[in-house]
């Protein structure tokens, strides 16, 4: 029998681009062993082509999730070492145009999912006797944005469900981490148009002028990086830390705006610090 340490596994979710394609080669290279998946088969074995273990899991999906994780374990004999749930997609528009259902659906695939996938890992985690679940918010998870409601909704919501569970597995060995980025090279802003078109009314909308002076301009326009845009191994260096270290922090800012909206929320009165986010 070899005496060679078998290589920790990490499961990361959304790895067809942006963070979690960054994330699967940055843990690759620290001799990780990487369950890179995808929502999309085409995605899965371009992932498999360079390499990679890359099961299918669509949040929406409840097969897919439940199948993924089996992958994993039964490719690792029964352990996981570290979850970091990232696929999400964004749902732009203003908060009184979005039907109820299209909250529903992102509610499905950026949150109902990323829970679904968590409760599976748990036992996985307690029988080993630790690991760590990293979960990718935003610093739209505790400062909002307009025509972000969808999105911010569903990171709001996964930041207090992840701050309970983080108390609740206290002294279990399992740590719980949050990662909430700024701005992030990512196609997120691409793969939102889709479900705006399908889900938002916009001609027919009060705020039909509003549309064309400013969200359909940043859709449709590219005007290049963002202010203070960083490139997703910004968060693949903070994923590094959470799992990692023998001491991981509850939450870790990614990005200078991340940074200034955490000061600028605790120190403004909430009339003021709506001022600065509707600039």
């Amino acid at each position: 029998m070899s005496d060679t340490p078998l290589a920790k596994s990490i499961l990361i979710t959304g790895c067809s681009s942006g963070i979690g394609y960054d994330a699967a080669h940055g843990m690759r290279a620290r001799g990780w062993r990487v369950f890179a998946a995808c929502r999309q088969a085409d995605d899965c074995a371009r992932l498999k082509a360079e390499g990679f273990e890359a099961p299918l899991l669509d949040y929406t999906d409840e097969t897919t999730i439940q199948s993924a994780l089996a992958e994993v374990l039964a490719a690792t004999g029964g352990t996981l070492d570290a979850l970091f749930n990232n696929g999400a997609h964004g749902l732009p528009g203003a908060v009184e145009d979005l039907p109820t259902d299209a909250l529903r659906e992102i509610f499905e695939s950026n949150f109902f999912g990323w829970h679904s996938l968590t409760r599976a890992v748990i036992p996985v985690m307690r029988a080993q006797g630790g690991g760590r679940i990293v979960q990718c918010s935003s610093v739209l998870g505790f400062v909002t944005m307009p025509w972000r409601g969808a999105y911010n909704a569903t990171k709001f919501a996964l930041e207090g469900l992840t701050d309970t569970l983080r108390i609740e597995m206290r002294g279990t060995g399992v740590h719980i981490c949050l990662i909430e980025p700024g701005p992030v090279t990512s196609k997120i802003r691409a793969n939102s148009i889709p479900h705006f078109e399908r889900w938002v009314d916009w001609k027919n909308s009060v705020r039909a002028e509003q549309y064309q002076r400013s969200l359909l301009k940043r859709l449709y326009e590219s005007s290049g990086p963002d202010r203070f845009e960083l490139p997703p191994d910004a968060v693949t260096k903070r994923l590094i830390h959470a799992v990692e270290s023998p001491r991981p922090r509850p939450r870790y800012y990614v990005t200078l705006p991340t940074y200034l909206s955490g000061i600028l929320r605790r120190i403004l009165p909430t009339r003021a610090l709506d001022w600065v986010l509707s600039r």
